[in-house]
């Protein structure tokens, strides 16, 4: 189940940077399910992680690994998260980057472990180890769609998003993102690797990839539940030539921007279970903060989202959900909430105009609205997320079994 297109878009290969894809067997035979990534010397690389206290192995590494030098490889499992795994978790993660680190003649610091998939249980480091040599000998510039399915996981398609942009020189942004369930980023998403020929300071790059993700996969929730390895990686090669300085990097950040909404979208239209794409757009705010906590009140709350799953426009839910967000000193009689641009409250009450037949037709569309307008203010901020269906639990009930 998923909403939208089910194809790739053209993913422009990147100067300087290669995947390579093979299985290892680690939790499906004959499933591609190890990526390896490999930037050319002196490519910048910019880096964001979860929040999430119980943070995997794999991030802890890489956290100190960027603190210290500029990595060129970049190495991502599939099908065991290597999360809640303790010291040997974090031996894990450094066999495999040692591995990877003496196939490639590189020291070790200059690979990054990357994990996704059940949490708590130990990594079959044979496979593993045995799979590298043949992941590494399938490194290419234009692996990206071999490498966008094996970092898959409940995911039903791979999701990528690329873009080209300048006229004589064009400059060009390609990037992967995995991510289906245990959704609500609060960094970026559950892995993603967006690769730019561009030449990018580091400290300018980590600028640019904060702003870029505050916009996109800070804004999506499927279950409001962070995940304990989220990563999301940009690395600039510098191979087009063309140097991004205070002139152009606000385009440059657009551009960016633009992928990783993509990208961000294209994990809510795939979230688990998910018949519904929904938008919730909260306007005419005081404030950023204010905007955010009802769209998230709203987005996340059950009620409204297994409403959704069954097109029932049951707006009293919604009214609820804004109520309860915390915004303090909300004028209620000020508040109107629309559905696919149908007005169905205002002045605390249903609105005089609303007809169920009328909510009815706007709930039956795949791509939702709500818009909650404060009247308040000059603020808008919108928020991605996805319904609740059966399908959902189903999913999350078998996922170990």
């Amino acid at each position: 189940m998923a909403t939208g297109k089910l194809d790739l878009p053209k993913l422009y290969p990147v100067g300087g940077f290669k995947l390579g894809t093979t299985s290892a067997g680690i939790k499906t035979p004959g499933r591609p399910d190890l990526v390896i990534m490999e930037a050319i010397q002196g490519s910048s690389v910019a880096a964001i992680f979860t929040k999430n206290s119980f943070c995997a192995a794999p991030v802890i590494v890489c956290k100190e690994r960027l603190s210290r030098s500029q990595p060129r490889y970049f190495v991502t499992n599939t099908g065991n998260a290597n999360a809640g795994t303790g010291e040997q978790g974090l031996l894990d993660a450094t066999s495999t980057c040692s591995s990877l680190a003496s196939l490639a003649g590189v020291d070790i610091d200059a690979v990054l472990p990357f994990s996704t998939g059940v949490i708590g249980e130990s990594m079959p480091m044979e496979k593993i180890l045995a799979a590298l040599p043949n992941a590494f000998i399938n490194l290419n510039e234009s692996g990206w769609e071999e490498a966008a399915k094996g970092i898959l996981t409940t995911d039903t398609r791979p999701k990528g998003s690329s873009v080209r942009f300048g006229d004589d020189n064009p400059i060009t942004i390609t990037g992967i993102a995995k991510g289906s369930g245990m959704i609500k980023p609060n960094m970026a998403t559950m892995l993603a690797y967006i690769a730019t020929d561009a030449s990018v300071d580091q400290e300018l790059l980590h600028v640019a990839l904060v702003r870029a993700n505050e916009r996109s996969f800070n804004r999506i929730t499927v279950d409001s539940d962070t995940s304990t390895n989220d990563s999301v990686v940009l690395v600039a090669t510098g191979t087009s030539g063309i140097t991004i300085d205070e002139n152009s990097f606000d385009e440059f950040v657009e551009h960016l921007t633009d992928t990783l909404i993509n990208l961000a979208q294209s994990i809510i239209r795939d979230a688990e279970g998910a018949t519904k794409f929904v938008a919730v757009v909260v306007d005419t705010a005081r404030s950023q903060s204010e905007a955010l906590s009802i769209a998230y009140s709203v987005a996340e709350s059950p009620l409204v989202k297994t409403a959704l799953s069954a097109s029932d426009p049951n707006w009293g839910r919604i009214l609820a959900a804004i109520g309860r967000s915390g915004v303090e000193d909300l004028d209620v009689n000020a508040v109107q909430i629309l559905l696919n641009s149908v007005l169905i409250a205002e002045h605390g009450a249903r609105a005089d105009s609303y007809s169920e037949e009328s909510g009815q037709m706007a709930m039956q569309p795949e791509d939702i609205e709500i818009r909650v307008c404060l009247n308040r203010g000059k603020v808008s901020e919108t928020v991605w997320t996805s319904d609740l269906t059966h399908e959902y639990v189903r999913i999350n009930s078998e996922y170990r079994t």
